[in-house]
């Protein structure tokens, strides 16, 4: 049984519209205009115990709102969801003890006090017995070697460090469910990084189910095979992270490194030229004319190495957003 079940999933906000000047502010204290905004369209997924899904999609596409429905912070407009059989905006205590949330630009942590005070008070909110609370923060301090840091207010600590204190916050009750709503947003690629492994290691040591939000396609590539991306609140894709680059990309990327006194003179006749730091060069050619391309650069020049890539996810994440976005008008 799949231990996230969504279906026909959508919700709908009425936003007033506030039009501009004196005479228009006053007319709106008495008759007031709304628009409706659809942030999640009827989405229906599937997600099986222990998975690690990316959720993603631009900005305004309704990933942080389906994330909110899960947890239970906001009620659908329609369609229904369970998550480990629990209706997820029942709140029932038992459900919120076995999932957790974490979203990269909100605090769940007091900002004055340390933090292994807002550790004792999730203790507490939790019913986290003491021999069970110590061993889960030991464990988790330590795999994100912090125990130094456990001292010091919040508001003292970088971002890097406080995102790891989230992390430590949001897992010590063991939860079967993690959601991730950019956990890695304005940290540098040290911080990136470690956030990145901490979350295999442990996601692959606990088999916990995790879903992901994140625009930073490393954070994607490194912890995800399967991808979902929606926009528009509609589900656009849901398969692999090879699928998605083999459906949404019509390229390849040819990296040559020409031989001695080669010249790239006449090779942006077969693409793209993306990099052309001779004696290195790199050409970005239609998928289906790879095989042709390949045969008249090796028949008209001298060759030392030669590799044929994918195009950079991101590059084909961007590609498929702004395809999107052409075919509907109305989100413009």
């Amino acid at each position: 049984m799949s231990i996230i079940q969504i279906d026909q999933l959508t919700k709908s906000y009425r936003v007033y519209q506030k039009k501009e000047g004196l005479a228009e502010s006053v007319r709106g204290l008495f008759r007031r205009e709304y628009k409706t905004v659809e942030a999640v369209r009827g989405i229906s997924l599937r997600v099986e115990p222990g998975e690690f899904v990316a959720f993603l999609g631009p900005n305004g596409a309704g990933k942080t709102t389906t994330l909110k429905l899960l947890s239970g912070v906001i009620y659908p407009t329609s369609g229904t969801a369970s998550v480990m059989g629990f209706v997820p905006w029942k709140r029932d205590m038992e459900y919120r003890r076995r999932f957790a949330l974490v979203m990269g630009q909100k605090n769940q942590l007091w900002w004055d006090l340390p933090a292994q005070e807002s550790f004792r008070l999730h203790q507490q909110i939790y019913s986290i017995d003491r021999s069970t609370f110590d061993a889960n923060l030991s464990e988790l301090t330590s795999l994100l070697d912090v125990q130094k840091l456990l001292g010091r207010p919040v508001r003292e600590l970088s971002l890097g460090e406080r995102m790891k204190m989230e992390l430590i916050a949001a897992l010590l009750h063991s939860p079967d469910v993690l959601f991730l709503d950019e956990p890695t947003i304005g940290l540098d690629v040290i911080a990136q990084r470690n956030i990145q492994q901490f979350l295999k290691h442990y996601q692959e040591k606990r088999q916990i189910t995790i879903l992901l939000t994140s625009h930073y396609m490393k954070d994607v590539s490194a912890l995800c095979q399967r991808v979902v991306v929606i926009a528009q609140g509609i589900l656009q894709y849901d398969g692999s992270l090879s699928g998605i680059v083999d459906s949404f990309s019509g390229s390849k990327v040819i990296q040559l490194q020409l031989g001695i006194d080669q010249s790239k003179v006449g090779l942006d006749r077969f693409g793209e030229l993306l990099k052309t730091d001779l004696p290195r060069v790199s050409i970005r050619v239609p998928r289906q004319n790879v095989s042709r391309v390949l045969a008249e650069i090796l028949n008209n020049y001298v060759v030392d190495d030669v590799a044929v890539e994918d195009p950079p996810l991101e590059d084909v994440i961007a590609s498929l957003f702004h395809s999107i976005s052409e075919s509907n008008p109305e989100s413009k």
